[in-house]
């Protein structure tokens, strides 16, 4: 008896190990707001003048370096494209989750017929927030986001042309892209999507959000578009 009994054995410990290393992977079960790890610095937003809704914010570079999530922040990539510039931005948000112990999960839709049940996927997963990377989805989240506005949303390295209040956009000059609608801008630069800018942009969006920033755009440039 005893063999069977130590296979048993074996089993029951492993069974034990998966059962504990899944239940920190479930999302199904609710948990209280976020709290950010840290403080905005002195410069990201003008006491004096808060932001409006659809308005822009001009932090000043490095104001949101002390800012983390909490441990265990549950995060969705949602990333369609395979141009550099969307590859960079993926990257980014992929480097930064592992950087900060995030719970990121990724979703690449199939085609453009899957953009918009691509984002749907997102929100019913129950994220604490949903990272957009690549124009191509700019339009698609157009279409979603005011229909989910207890999810809140960071589209990197691009921006919804009228966002609602759960919508936070990063961006700047050289990535300002607004929806097939509004066409390219004029000063569209796929140069512009470096490492640090693309990471830049993952950390001053996402530092926003935890402080109740949301529906304005991080304009990551020195001076705010015109």
């Amino acid at each position: 008896m005893r063999p069977p009994l130590r296979a048993f054995a074996v089993l029951a410990a492993a069974a034990a190990l998966l059962a504990g290393c899944s239940s920190g992977d479930d999302w199904s079960q609710p948990r209280p707001k976020p709290i950010p790890v840290g403080a905005l610095g002195p410069g990201f937003v003008d006491p004096s003048h808060p932001p409006i809704p659809e308005g822009t914010v001009t932090p000043r570079p490095g104001s949101w370096d002390a800012v983390h999530p909490p441990k265990g922040y549950r995060v969705v990539l949602l990333t369609a494209g395979d141009d550099a510039p969307t590859r960079a931005l993926a990257t980014a948000v992929k480097s930064w989750a592992e950087d900060e112990d995030v719970d990121l999960r990724t979703i690449v839709p199939a085609d453009a017929h899957d953009f918009v049940p691509s984002v749907d996927r997102a929100v019913r997963m129950r994220p604490d927030l949903i990272v957009s990377a690549g124009n191509d989805l700019v339009d698609p989240l157009a279409m979603v986001t005011p229909n989910h506005l207890s999810q809140q949303f960071l589209v990197v390295g691009a921006e919804l042309a009228e966002p609602t209040h759960n919508v936070t956009a990063a961006d700047w000059s050289g990535a300002s892209f607004r929806g097939e609608g509004l066409g390219m801008s004029s000063t569209y630069d796929p140069g512009s999507f470096t490492a640090e800018r693309c990471a830049a942009a993952v950390r001053a969006g996402v530092a926003a959000v935890l402080h109740d920033l949301t529906g304005v755009v991080i304009w990551l440039d020195e001076h705010p578009p015109a």
